[in-house]
């Protein structure tokens, strides 16, 4: 969802902790922009030769250099491709058109409400860098609410309106990172518990978690080990980035029943069904692979619903796993 950047080292604690990257002035190599927007470099050359856009600078060494504005209307872009535009209907368009176009489309099968007044609050704890007292306030709701509701009602639309905040340019990288850090560790504690309290159960299938080499947001595995461990379901994370060898061996040694796979918005549909087909062709069909994420979503029709699930499907889809195994038991 972002990369690093540097700030002048003449800034103190607290004027780095106000500043964004586009208040900076920080450029991005070409490297960096395929990582944090998923468009492959040879994309970025062939759209500035075609389109004139985007325009980097050269640094003393001949390297592009892009300006943050342009990389937040290229992360504009891609959402947009991967909803179906073509890139001659919206290259040319600035900023504000290609924000309104997304809000238009929609990125989620269920956009958060930024007007939602604990989500604005949450977000306003992260601007202001309070992360400790935003941890609190969300161990609260995880005790007021239960693991599933907190998982479903809170931590994935908020987010979502993260990661929407920080791609409009609202929000710096390192209040990003902050918010991710202190909700993994907030969400490992609570799967822990949730491991201990329920234990595995009868017929509870064995569940890899992982994303694709070219996927390295996490966020989307730790919602879905939540609910499955919910379910009963004996799950093993391996974390992001993992090849699809690894996995294959991982699976195969795990005796996974299910590869469960995470894709963002960052990654394209038609990516996410390679690696989908690819993985079940190699494992065979011993295993299923299921898979998540903003951008399975735009996939389903292709992969099938039952192999594309949001967080609301995990139960129905465990019961109907255990349905089947029941059946090819008797």
């Amino acid at each position: 969802m972002s990369t690093d950047y540097n700030l002048p080292p003449v800034l103190n604690i607290q004027q780095e902790a106000t500043m964004t990257m586009e208040q900076t002035g920080a450029m991005l190599s070409i490297s960096d922009v395929e990582r944090d927007t998923g468009v492959p470099k040879e994309t970025l050359r062939v759209w500035e030769r075609r389109y004139d856009f985007p325009q980097p600078g050269r640094d003393r060494h001949g390297e592009r250099q892009y300006p943050a504005h342009q990389v937040q209307r290229l992360r504009l872009v891609k959402r947009l491709l991967d909803l179906g535009y073509r890139p001659g209907k919206v290259m040319h368009l600035e900023m504000e058109a290609l924000a309104e176009l997304v809000a238009k489309a929609g990125t989620a099968p269920q956009a958060p409400n930024p007007d939602d007044p604990e989500l604005r609050h949450c977000l306003d704890l992260i601007k202001t860098h309070k992360i400790g007292e935003l941890r609190q306030r969300m161990a609260q709701a995880l005790l007021q609410m239960g693991l599933k509701r907190f998982v479903t009602e809170l931590v994935a639309p908020l987010t979502t309106l993260v990661g929407d905040t920080w791609a409009a340019g609202e929000l710096a990288v390192f209040e990003e990172h902050l918010f991710a850090e202190m909700l993994q560790s907030l969400m490992r504690n609570a799967i822990f518990s949730a491991n201990q309290q329920i234990g595995l159960t009868g017929g509870a299938p064995r569940i890899l978690l992982t994303t694709v080499p070219q996927e390295r947001h996490g966020m989307g595995l730790l919602m879905a080990e939540a609910l499955f461990a919910l379910e009963g379901a004996h799950c093993v994370s391996l974390g992001v980035q993992t090849p699809l060898n690894d996995i294959v061996d991982a699976a195969r040694v795990q005796q996974a029943d299910i590869v469960a796979l995470s894709f963002s918005s960052v990654m394209s549909p038609r990516a996410a069904v390679d690696n989908v087909t690819e993985l079940q062709a190699r494992l065979g069909d011993a295993t299923e692979v299921w898979a998540g994420g903003s951008c399975a979503a735009l996939a389903r029709r292709q992969l099938g619903p039952q192999r594309v699930l949001d967080l609301y499907d995990i139960h129905g889809a465990v019961a109907r796993w255990r349905a089947k195994r029941a059946e090819a038991a008797v």
